[in-house]
């Protein structure tokens, strides 16, 4: 929110009021004079006028889980067990999903209340990595790295897939780099060779990769340097 708008929602200010308390350097955000009202407030930046608290400033979260198999992805969800449910009530409450797994899937999840963050985490335009272990039901064709390299074209969508990188770990099992973020895109382009995905498990996403310290269901919170992402 601008901030000549955040101090207009004060019941005794109109917008003349506003600007005036801005030009005599009355507005400190985050403990600085702001007089430009016209720049983005969030919901983290103190704001306080002559003394008056005006906005405290929610503390930014930001936390890395390891999602268990069988745990959904959601917020809540009348039958089946949540991320949210992982965490204390009074912390889940304030968090939102930072790039969704499926109910069948383990590993990295991100979780936050910083909207504008999680937006650059996920945006496609920005072909962030994502890494995951891909465990297949049969044997994977020699042709599968090849081709995920030159992308993979999926007709209901009339797209093809951005080029993803594939390291071979034994016969069943890969390390696989996709650069976007697709409903069931990994299962659907090991289905262009018939190999049903039996295990996903997501190691990083971006330059933040999963802490193997955490166990199932267990989460901390990101460094600085995490959270730059």
């Amino acid at each position: 929110m601008r901030l000549d708008r955040l101090l207009c929602q004060h019941p005794m200010w109109n917008r003349r009021h506003a600007l005036t308390l801005l030009a005599q350097g009355k507005v400190l955000a985050d403990g600085k004079v702001e007089r430009d009202g016209s720049i983005d407030i969030s919901q983290f930046v103190r704001v306080e006028v002559d003394g008056e608290l005006i906005q405290e400033g929610q503390k930014a979260l930001y936390i890395m889980m390891h999602k268990p198999v069988g745990i959904l992805s959601a917020t809540s969800d009348p039958v089946h067990k949540t991320v949210m449910d992982l965490l204390p009530a009074e912390l889940a409450s304030q968090l939102h999903i930072a790039g969704r797994l499926d109910r069948a899937s383990s590993g990295l999840m991100l979780l936050t209340n910083d909207g504008q963050w999680s937006r650059r985490m996920t945006d496609p335009d920005l072909k962030k990595p994502k890494t995951y272990l891909v465990t297949t039901d049969n044997p994977i064709d020699p042709d599968t790295a090849r081709l995920f390299a030159e992308g993979i074209y999926f007709p209901y969508e009339d797209i093809t897939t951005s080029p993803a990188e594939l390291e071979q770990l034994n016969s069943h099992l890969v390390r696989l780099t996709i650069y976007e973020g697709r409903y069931h895109q990994i299962k659907r382009m090991f289905g262009r060779f018939r190999n049903p995905v039996v295990g996903l498990h997501r190691e990083s996403m971006g330059g933040i990769r999963l802490d193997d310290r955490l166990v199932e269901g267990g989460y901390r919170e990101l460094s600085e340097i995490e959270i730059r992402g």
